[in-house]
């Protein structure tokens, strides 16, 4: 079978999907869960770089029922689970076929996929020869995508790209990746100088559209994030795009019920089942605190938005949103780290305490020090308030 031949066995994966896209510190485990629960079909981790997981170690999690990929200091870099197994897909970072390979090998049994970040703009992905660097290194693409599908026969193999300045350029670097047996490609229809913020432009639509007729493989678009805001948006990206498949960064990152077909849910309700799954699933509370904060930050309520801010625990994230019962039960499956967070936060507020307690008593032993001469001299016969006034003069 042809390379191009083994991506089309798996194309029907991503046909007509609605995805959640790729989000640094957004796409952990909870979010990905929520995402599939509110009616995704697929869901993207976050970009993991090629170095950090191909120092991991597997390790089941059977406290949590999970499968942890831990790094040589202890930190879990990637957590999944059986619920999202078959539809979870991992998008790596990478500039170098061998080690692509390698973490591919590593995580094949637990992902329904791999995809190849070849669309970040950051710097730390530019200098790093990964993201969109490689849209200007198709013998480096080549490389990676033809070395993971001969790797990996019973896996898909897909990329994200973002638009080159000429069409011709974007169809044959596309042609390139369809050929070497990728089964799906995702396009983030700007070019990688653009911000989100700035509008697709119809000549970008056109090169996008112009991508699904020219590739025999699913075209999955990206990029509305200024025109999705609920689930019936998504279809008018889709027909717009000309494509079968849609990815949601954005709309999911601010209310993950965007993939819900009866409609949106308000962000209370979707950021107390986010902390639930956050909860259970032993999230770090940094990360579950940041995608809190992004589920509230198009609401219209600044005032409970500052308090989450505020919060230092999972403990105190829990009591503000009505979950001290889940957050007890789940008390005996929290890493020790998670605990010692709550016991350093705890003993951090008993500390403040102590100070205020001490304060007000040097308070109180200052303000006696000033009334004691008062009292002795009122109690010789003098006036109290003569003795002050002239002893201010």
């Amino acid at each position: 079978m042809s390379a191009s031949g083994s991506g089309a066995m798996f194309s029907a994966l991503y046909r007509n999907a609605t995805i959640l896209a790729p989000m640094v510190r957004v796409g952990t485990l909870p979010a990905r869960l929520l995402a599939l629960e509110y009616g995704a079909d697929l869901v993207y981790t976050e970009e993991l770089i090629d170095h950090k997981l191909v120092q991991c170690r597997r390790v089941v999690n059977s406290a949590l029922q999970t499968v942890d990929f831990v790094a040589p200091d202890d930190r879990v870099v990637f957590r999944t689970c059986e619920a999202e197994r078959a539809r979870v897909i991992l998008q790596m970072g990478t500039a170098d076929a061998k080690r692509a390979v390698k973490v591919a090998q590593l995580v094949k049994d637990d992902v329904a996929g791999i995809d190849i970040n070849m669309g970040c703009p950051k710097d730390f992905s530019l200098k790093g020869g990964m993201g969109a660097a490689l849209l200007r290194k198709p013998d480096v693409v080549q490389d990676i995508v033809r070395s993971l599908v001969q790797a990996l026969p019973g896996k898909p193999i897909t990329c994200k790209i973002r638009l080159l300045p000429s069409p011709d350029a974007t169809l044959e670097l596309a042609h390139l990746i369809e050929n070497c047996g990728a089964s799906a490609l995702g396009v983030h229809a700007r070019f990688t100088k653009q911000r989100p913020r700035e509008p697709i432009t119809p000549e970008q639509y056109a090169q996008v559209q112009a991508l699904a007729r020219a590739l025999a493989i699913p075209v999955i678009a990206n990029g509305g994030s200024l025109d999705i805001r609920r689930y019936e948006d998504l279809a008018q990206f889709r027909e717009r795009c000309g494509v079968t498949a849609v990815m949601v960064a954005r709309a999911a990152q601010w209310n993950l019920s965007v993939f819900r077909a009866a409609g949106l849910l308000p962000p209370a309700d979707v950021v107390r089942r986010y902390v639930q799954l956050a909860l259970r699933y032993d999230n770090e509370f940094s990360n579950t605190k940041f995608n809190v904060l992004g589920l509230l930050s198009q609401t219209h309520d600044p005032e409970f938005y500052t308090l989450v801010s505020q919060l230092k625990c999972m403990a105190d994230l829990c009591r503000t949103v009505g979950l001290e019962r889940d957050y007890e039960a789940a008390l005996p499956l929290l890493s020790p780290l998670a605990r010692l967070d709550e016991d350093l936060v705890a003993a951090q507020a008993q500390e403040s305490a102590l100070q205020l307690a001490a304060a007000i008593v040097r308070r109180q032993a200052s303000s006696e020090s000033v009334e004691a001469p008062k009292r002795a001299r009122a109690e010789d016969g003098a006036d109290p308030a003569a003795t002050t006034t002239t002893t201010a003069a």
